[in-house]
């Protein structure tokens, strides 16, 4: 089988795709230093522990598995946290990247999937965002992600190197088959922060927001299954390897649902009356985020079929529910959320 190195395999969606990988018929080798990621997780080929800013490492593990390709999605990725250690995050998803290509170069692998965010758009213009739209993040998250795939575009006209930056919005949702899931310390996304309030894990589930110019008063966001942006990942990696143009694609579904709605989809999947303590709104949070993927569906063949959130949500609670078996659902008392007029 094909090997493919898939950096930070071991966390959330890296571990999702490397289960499409296997699926697919490749052979997916986990370079991961487990920093935020779980062994666990690593379930469908070898685990090679180590940190992309080593080259010398990442270079031994192509070489030892003949790796044709690279998935990259080892990165700090929390975007509260980039503001106050910026620092951390132009090392870890900059330098880190660059000592990455410079491995793959050594090597002569020269394909490349990068995990980008939609982050990068900042507070866009227009709705739904298009890829041609101006890149202003606002966050050092979102301008270090920008900057690699600025560095993958000038390493495509310097050295040959091919690459797909697949921008995507909110990750969610857990594996139909409870194998893997979200599972993060600190945990900061709303769908599991609202699954482990419920199980009494965490006591300061809060809203970010209620005062937006939305239909509820809170945010709206383009919610992707994770399964959905795993099987995105296998198609641009077989995009790359049949010869065929890279680029740059967003990975959503078009369609947003409000903080409210999401919630209410929980409750209703639980059984559990699910409010929320009103709290203030998160610097640089936009509105409404929202994707236009219709390029990824025209030259990727991207076809989100279990990212409706019905299914979002009931895959994440099976997750959460077999994760922590332990843990029953219980009411959340907390302060009604209130409804925008």
């Amino acid at each position: 089988m094909t090997a493919i190195l898939v950096t930070g395999g071991a966390g959330y969606v890296g571990a999702h795709a490397c289960k499409a990988l296997a699926q697919a018929g490749y052979f997916p080798v986990t370079f991961d230093n487990l920093s935020t990621g779980h062994e666990s997780f690593v379930r469908w080929g070898p685990l090679v522990r180590g940190d992309i800013r080593d080259k010398a490492s990442v270079l031994k593990a192509i070489n030892d598995h003949t790796a044709k390709a690279v998935l990259h999605f080892a990165a700090s990725a929390y975007v509260g946290e980039s503001v106050t250690d910026p620092q951390k995050y132009y090392e870890n998803n900059v330098a880190g990247s660059l000592s990455l290509l410079g491995a793959m170069l050594e090597a002569d692998c020269r394909n490349i999937v990068f995990s980008s965010t939609c982050a990068i758009y900042g507070e866009p213009r227009e709705l739904p965002i298009v890829e041609t739209a101006p890149a202003n993040p606002v966050n050092p998250y979102g301008a270090s992600k920008f900057m690699v795939e600025r560095v993958l575009a000038d390493y495509g006209q310097a050295y040959s190197l091919k690459s797909i930056a697949l921008r995507y919005f909110n990750a969610s949702g857990a594996d139909p088959d409870d194998e893997i899931g979200e599972l993060r310390d600190p945990e900061t996304h709303l769908i599991p922060r609202a699954m482990m309030a419920i199980q009494g894990h965490i006591a300061d589930f809060a809203v970010f927001g209620t005062d937006y110019e939305t239909p509820d008063g809170t945010a709206i966001r383009d919610y992707i299954h994770v399964s959905d942006l795993a099987d995105a990942h296998v198609s641009a990696l077989q995009r790359l390897l049949a010869g065929k143009p890279g680029g740059a694609f967003n990975l959503g579904t078009g369609h947003g649902y409000s903080v409210r709605q999401v919630l209410d989809a929980i409750s209703a999947e639980t059984g559990v009356p699910l409010e929320a303590v009103p709290g203030a709104r998160r610097q640089g949070d936009p509105p409404v985020l929202v994707a236009d993927a219709s390029l990824a569906k025209a030259e990727l063949g991207f076809k989100p079929s279990r990212s409706d959130l019905k299914n979002i949500v009931k895959t994440a609670w099976a997750w959460h529910r077999h994760a922590h078996p332990e843990r029953q659902p219980s009411a959340v008392t907390c302060e009604t959320l209130p409804t925008a007029p």
